[in-house]
């Protein structure tokens, strides 16, 4: 048994599902941080600040997540049909992860008040859920051709 027995591979359509998946449910789960934290404050109080998260999420997206997320599709898409599961994401990309969990540790223990780190989470995990799409289009482009092809082989004569 080898090293490379132990690799789990999969199709290559499960890579795209995998980063699609992974950008929603953090994005997700910032957003929810970012509202809980503003509801804490009062509903009039947290609307402003909400927005602003979200402005700052299309812009985000627009000039930066937005391009990461089609940069990481074109990788994917240069991959063998069959792959390693850990490549969803390229390995500089765990390394960002790991200084982005970081940092929003030591954010969150910070004396900054969470109103304004509310900001930064939405716009941050808004951002996520908006480049996720790009995945996900991609996905259904996959599972579309594939179901063409089937259907081909099963009519032809």
């Amino acid at each position: 048994m080898t090293l490379s027995n132990l690799k789990p591979t999969v199709p290559k359509c499960w890579l795209f599902a995998a980063s699609g998946l992974m950008w929603s449910v953090v994005g997700s789960m910032m957003g929810v941080t970012a509202i809980r934290w503003l509801t804490d404050g009062g509903m009039v109080r947290c609307m402003g600040f909400e927005l602003a998260g979200l402005v700052l999420a299309v812009l985000f997206f627009r000039w930066s997540f937005g391009g990461i997320a089609q940069n990481n599709i074109r990788r994917l898409r240069r991959l063998p049909e069959r792959g390693c599961f850990f490549a969803f994401q390229a390995w500089k990309s765990y390394l960002i992860i790991m200084v982005m969990i970081a940092l929003g540790v030591i954010l969150r223990q910070s004396p900054i008040p969470k109103h304004f780190l509310a900001v930064a989470y939405t716009a941050i995990g808004g951002a996520l859920i908006l480049g996720s799409l790009y995945y996900y289009r991609y996905l259904s482009r996959l599972i579309r051709a594939a179901s063409r092809r089937r259907t081909q082989r099963h009519t032809l004569p």
